[in-house]
């Protein structure tokens, strides 16, 4: 595969792993879980705590997407406005952008810089986001190293109250199950910070598919001396592909001076998510 044609792959791979499902991974332990009963309330708060209080991410970014038996290194730029925007931009041979995914509160903006196309729609319209229970609230939370609930804003007390916690080792797995979905954290007992998140979405018809978000690092931010994580691993499996990017955050940083929202070009073509999706499986 031509790096190129490996780059159109990428590009329309981004999208699905940020708002679907999919790893062969899950968050398990060897031995019967053992539900924590002491402290159970205490440790999820302090969980919660560990919510970042500042406004504004931005960084450089380092991508590597792995397709199959192809892989492709991109660079490209993070910024997030906490609960307004979460922006990524691709570059394609260093300073050209291939394409941009805008996630706001209300829809999710998709670029195709290659093909002049775009998708802008709500998180509604889209099938595999609406049955999944996944909204920009829940994308946030991923990139934020946070807990998180379907259709939920924020957390209250009354939501803390679901979750379950198990031990696992030196570790302790938190867990929220629905009638199709399963929802894990794998979470240092000690620190409070999650070490992977973990969505299993079961379908008896197709087949059940998760989405896996390692944390594999996290850097010290020297506007409050609290932790961030800028490295890592998603891992997208359906029952016809397997798509593996790393996500690696350089030099961050708290710029304030960006348009939160992006104007899209009257020279580009609208598509249907439908389009991206088959687009995508046939490559």
């Amino acid at each position: 595969m031509k790096k190129l044609s490996l780059l159109k792959v990428a590009v329309l791979a981004m999208p699905l792993i940020f708002a679907a499902c999919g790893s062969k991974k899950k968050v398990v332990t060897d031995d019967k879980p053992v539900v924590v009963q002491a402290g159970q309330a205490q440790f999820l708060q302090k969980v919660k705590d560990n919510a970042q209080t500042t406004k504004f991410i931005t960084s450089k970014v380092k991508f590597s997407v792995e397709v199959g038996a192809q892989n492709i290194a991109l660079t490209g730029n993070l910024k997030m406005k906490r609960d307004d925007v979460i922006r990524l931009q691709l570059m394609a041979f260093g300073f050209v952008e291939a394409a941009r995914l805008e996630f706001t509160k209300d829809y999710v903006l998709i670029m195709d810089r290659i093909n002049k196309q775009y998708l802008k729609a709500p998180y509604m319209s889209i099938d595999f986001l609406r049955n999944s229970g996944l909204n920009f609230h829940s994308l946030q939370a991923l990139f934020w190293n946070e807990l998180f609930q379907p259709n939920r804003t924020a957390l209250t007390q009354e939501d803390l109250q679901k979750y379950k916690t198990t031990e696992a080792g030196d570790d302790v797995v938190i867990s929220l199950e629905d009638s199709k979905i399963d929802y894990s954290w794998l979470v240092n007992e000690n620190t409070g910070f999650i070490k992977m998140a973990n969505i299993l979405y079961k379908d008896r018809l197709n087949g059940n598919s998760q989405l896996n978000w390692d944390y594999v690092n996290f850097a010290t931010l020297e506007s409050n001396n609290t932790k961030f994580p800028d490295d890592m691993n998603v891992t997208l499996t359906t029952q016809k592909k397997e798509v593996k990017l790393r996500i690696k955050l350089n030099y961050i940083k708290h710029e304030t001076d960006w348009e939160t929202r992006t104007e899209v070009s009257n020279k580009y073509r609208e598509v249907s998510i439908d389009d991206i999706l088959q687009r995508f499986m046939a490559l």
